[in-house]
């Protein structure tokens, strides 16, 4: 066993892109909101925040390196935590938009998408009957008709810019076959292992959540990428969340709460904070395996990081 190997690592995504403000009034959308968010998420137990923007008028997801430049900043000037960016941004964001925040910040973590996909977020259009922006309800509806692109060539060029600048990637698997994509891209010299592997279930146009699909890709992995070269977390949607994460912290591996993939903190009841979910995952963990959630510099050793010592992106 490796050092600090009894440890999980929480990660908070703080905001994502999929919900929008009229689904909950908890949802941080201003810079300040995102970065308060982050800290308190770090402060309750989160080693790693997962970061997106919005437009701080309106709530939409932006790629805006200007609002990525006050997160990061607030966020480094005030925690120690490790900071993993998306790249997977929002939808109808193009390639260029989603993957700049990596050579212009150098985030110690970027999440990775690991193919394209169908991504419905459509099926919330039934839960809602006014919406606070104009924009929200076409953007959700949108998502009918939406293919996630990420092809072999874009994962190329995706590998290339964050071995460039020493970021980690996460490897964002929504199926089994992604799976089979980080496999060839770790075969052509492209990703270097050990490799951090995120199961994600329960998207609509992905793997579901149930404990036999969460086995299922671990399984798959442990067979293409072999254990001893990966490290590995779930995120799953909505009410999967905290059942998803029992499962995982049970089979040993990580965990990822926050309003991106979870508006509830139980059945009928909105989280209020992202610090709340975390709470929350880190008590399970603990009453259900014994294991202690890890601080920023423990998952850093675990997912072979190398600390940043810039103050500022």
């Amino acid at each position: 066993m490796s050092p600090s190997s009894d440890k999980i690592i929480i990660t908070a995504a703080i905001t994502g892109a999929v919900h929008t403000p009229t689904m909950s009034p908890h949802l941080p959308i201003t810079p300040e909101q995102i970065a308060d968010e982050a800290v308190g998420a770090a402060e309750a137990g989160a080693a790693m925040v997962h970061i997106h923007v919005r437009d701080p008028e309106t709530g939409k997801p932006t790629s805006d390196l200007g609002l990525f430049r006050q997160v990061l900043s607030d966020i480094r000037d005030r925690s120690d935590v490790i900071v993993n960016t998306t790249t997977g941004g929002g939808l109808g964001m193009t390639v260029h938009e989603r993957l700049m925040v990596v050579p212009t910040f150098k985030p110690e973590v970027a999440s990775f998408n690991m193919g394209s996909m169908n991504f419905g977020s459509y099926p919330y259009l039934s839960k809602v009957k006014e919406w606070k922006y104009s924009w929200e309800k076409p953007y959700i509806e949108s998502s009918r008709d939406y293919i996630f692109k990420n092809t072999f060539s874009d994962m190329e060029q995706f590998c290339k810019t964050m071995h460039e600048n020493g970021v980690k990637p996460e490897l964002e698997c929504y199926d089994i076959s992604h799976v089979y994509n980080a496999k060839r891209l770790i075969d052509e010299g492209r990703l270097r292992t050990p490799v951090h592997i995120q199961f994600v279930l329960g998207i609509t146009g992905g793997i579901g959540a149930s404990a036999g699909d969460l086995v299922n890709m671990k399984q798959s992995a442990d067979a293409l990428v072999g254990e001893a070269n990966y490290t590995w977390s779930v995120a799953a949607a909505g009410r999967f969340q905290f059942s998803s994460c029992v499962t995982a912290a049970s089979l040993g591996g990580h965990v990822r709460v926050g309003l991106e993939d979870n508006l509830y903190i139980r059945k009928g009841a909105l989280a209020r904070t992202n610090s709340e979910q975390v709470e929350k995952v880190k008590m399970l963990a603990y009453e259900v395996t014994g294991r202690e959630n890890a601080t920023p510099d423990e998952a850093r050793a675990l997912l072979s990081l190398e600390r940043r010592t810039a103050k500022h992106p």
